[in-house]
């Protein structure tokens, strides 16, 4: 399994609307001009949702965590197949040899449909679990990246915060990537939550 296919793309934007009131074209002498409000300036930029999954402790750490999981579960279902195929390939040997009879062949024939059935079972039910387990890790990767967004965009003022992967951006000047003071504040905050963490469960102790 690869990365990419344990995250998804994270775009966080907070759009500014630009107004612009028409002047009076009024024949009244006495009525003033109206007031026209000059165009907002549009101020962007953007981060490289590569660099994000790759620097950013929390996913790092996360990522291994799946990676650890998916291999178990591939591990526990090959060990599972192959007992089923040497167990099915034993049968029809002895069948060919006419060790069982009838009787014999029927019920291990249905243990050996019974164990299959389990096994496809097991498949759902870890491939299940291990979605929830990645749809959790994006869902924490989207709230802490959206709650440090909006208390860094309180001092920068960004019109507009893009994400950037790959080549969903045609074309981006580099004096607009905040990626690495992104990167830097969320592993700041992630390094001060384990800290807090590990502080509780020594107090605890």
């Amino acid at each position: 399994m690869t990365k990419k296919n344990l995250y998804g793309v994270i775009a966080v934007a907070a759009v500014a609307l630009v107004s612009l009131n028409s002047c009076d074209k009024s024949p009244k002498a006495d009525k003033p001009e109206a007031k026209q409000t000059a165009p907002t300036e549009l101020k962007i930029a953007y981060v490289e949702v590569d660099s994000l999954m790759t620097q950013y402790e929390f996913c790092k750490e996360y990522s291994l965590i799946l990676e650890k999981k998916s291999q178990n579960i591939q591990a526990t279902l090959q060990q599972k197949g192959q007992a089923l195929q040497s167990a099915a390939a034993n049968f029809q040997q002895k069948l060919q040899q006419n060790a069982y009879t009838r009787e014999q062949a029927e019920q291990i024939q249905a243990g050996l449909q019974k164990q299959n059935a389990d096994i496809e079972a097991l498949q759902q039910r870890l491939g299940a679990e291990f979605q929830e387990e990645t749809n959790k890790f994006n869902a924490a990767l989207h709230d802490s990246l959206q709650h440090f967004i909006a208390k860094y965009n309180k001092d920068k003022k960004y019109t507009m915060i893009l994400s950037k992967s790959g080549d969903n951006i045609l074309y981006a000047d580099k004096g607009i990537d905040i990626t690495n003071e992104v990167i830097a504040g969320l592993n700041k905050g992630y390094k001060k939550g384990a800290t807090k963490t590990e502080d509780k469960a020594k107090t605890k102790k």
